[in-house]
């Protein structure tokens, strides 16, 4: 009888010098680094260099990514005219999908042989580059014209983090928040072969396009067993509404059999080894906003169902509440998981290309067996194609 590994559990299907999880120390590692030592230290760019190139980079390494990142920040026209195509109740995550195909529509127009799109690892560098500059300016206009305020024009005088903060709000943003986003970005920018990488792996392995590959991976990830969980976090807290309210909503949801987002990940045995930073963040966040409402409803739901499940917190957890203190929507916290993780996306689907093999597992057949339509004659093309079919087997 064949194994079956229903989603892949346990399979290992190739190699990644991308990221990995330390079992030993419970760490995520992003080229040999832990995730935890790199949101303390480093900018975001630091990190999405990191990504693509392996090593951190040196200052001038860093000035150079930053010169690049800022000359492509603006929402371009097309990709406006795009978003503003789709009605305002439209998911962001649709608007975020929607942007990168006109991204790469724009940037492959012209190249008449499909296998031209693929793109040399140089050319694909830049691309990534590119997209990861100019998608903050889609979600935060995203999100501006759902509350029907207007475009806000990036600046060149401020960081990623800063600038992505102020395109989305029309004001400088406090030093603490900024770190905290900061952080956040680093956290969520890669995880090895998750459900969105592995997408978008599968599709490079096609030889397609590496915007096609990103958009597949949004796709993935707008899914609430991924990065929607996020969304669905804050959902709970709303619902629950205070950290007295805890005991009964848990009693009702667990008879219910729900399934309670922002706890457990397949991956993590002992707890998501993102967590401490981004819940150390979230705790700048409350003690800046004045919200100990909002860290009690959060202990307080972690301590029962830690107590009654034994099952931990994973990132999306403390990510949630976070971005909701920074007065994002609670819609755009996935996107905000789509800018972030563009950079390990782009870093795993160019070693895809650089070491490719078409993607292509088996299935077991399940269904009846072979059988025929009443009444159908096979045609002569039919019948020589079977007897060749037949000499070649023979």
């Amino acid at each position: 009888m064949t194994d079956i590994k229903k989603g892949l559990a346990g399979v290992t299907v190739d190699e990644t010098a991308v990221s990995k999880v330390n079992p030993e120390t419970n760490s995520l590692l992003y080229r040999g680094y832990p995730v935890q030592e790199l949101a303390a230290t480093q900018p975001f760019e630091a990190v999405a260099y990191l990504l693509w190139n392996g090593e951190l980079p040196d200052a001038a390494q860093l000035a150079a990514l930053r010169q690049v990142e800022r000359q492509h920040r603006a929402l371009t026209d097309d990709v406006r005219a795009a978003i503003d195509l789709l009605p305002t109740a439209a998911h962001p995550m649709d608007e975020v999908r929607t942007a990168v195909s006109v991204i790469g529509a724009r940037e492959t127009a012209g190249i008449a042989n499909v296998m031209d799109a693929v793109g040399t690892p140089e050319e694909n560098l830049e691309r990534s580059i590119r997209l990861w500059a100019e998608l903050p300016a889609a979600v935060a206009y995203g999100q501006r014209r759902r509350r029907g305020e207007e475009l806000i024009e990036p600046r060149d005088d401020l960081d990623y983090a800063a600038n992505f903060l102020w395109m989305t709000f029309g004001e400088e943003a406090d030093p603490v928040v900024v770190d905290a986003f900061n952080r956040s970005m680093t956290l969520y920018a890669e995880h090895s072969f998750n459900a969105s990488t592995f997408t978008a792996r599968v599709i490079a392995s096609t030889l397609s396009d590496l915007y096609s590959a990103v958009v597949g991976a949004i796709g993935a990830l707008k899914g609430p067993l991924h990065g929607g969980a996020n969304e669905a976090v804050l959902h709970v807290f709303t619902e629950i509404g205070s950290a007295e309210n805890v005991g009964p909503w848990l009693d009702t949801a667990l008879a219910e059999k729900r399934k309670i987002m922002g706890f457990g990940h397949r991956v993590y045995k002992r707890g998501d080894s993102r967590v401490p930073t981004m819940k150390a963040a979230l705790d700048t966040l409350v003690a800046h906003y004045d919200r100990p409402d909002v860290a009690a409803l959060y202990d307080a739901l972690e301590a029962q169902f830690v107590e009654r499940k034994g099952i931990y917190p994973n990132l999306d957890y403390p990510s949630g509440p976070a971005y909701d203190l920074m007065g994002f929507d609670t819609l755009t916290f996935t996107p905000l998981f789509v800018a972030a993780r563009v950079t390990g996306w782009t870093a795993h689907i160019r070693e895809q290309q650089a070491s490719n093999a078409l993607i292509r597992p088996l299935s077991a057949y399940v269904g009846p067996d072979e059988r025929h339509v009443e009444g159908y004659i096979a045609d002569a093309a039919d019948v020589e194609a079977q007897e060749r079919a037949e000499e070649a087997v023979g």
